[in-house]
């Protein structure tokens, strides 16, 4: 048994595999097996260019707007609490 050769997919192929399961009306199994790629490739794909498009800047649809300032805001938290801990753990090993 050889060893299977790791494939490299464009940034076009990947952003018109995920239109395709948004406008084609097949579940994203079947356009992954259409395509040649293993569903988890797909969803992972999919939940990037979504979180993406969330992130890309003020959106004129006000739900789409929303959902962009709650993932920012959810970033924005974690990003607090990680410098809380560094600065945490900065002040504990300089009183040592």
């Amino acid at each position: 048994m050889g060893k299977r050769e790791r494939r490299t997919f464009t940034e076009d192929f990947k952003r018109e595999a995920v239109r395709l399961t948004q406008t084609s009306g097949r579940t994203i199994g079947q356009v992954a097996d259409d395509l040649g790629i293993g569903l988890s490739t797909l969803t992972r794909w999919k939940r990037r260019y979504r979180e993406a498009d969330l992130l890309a800047g003020p959106h004129e649809d006000t739900a789409k707007e929303l959902a962009r300032l709650r993932k920012e805001n959810e970033l924005l938290r974690q990003e607090r609490e990680i410098l809380k801990r560094a600065a945490t753990f900065f002040a504990k090993e300089g009183s040592r």
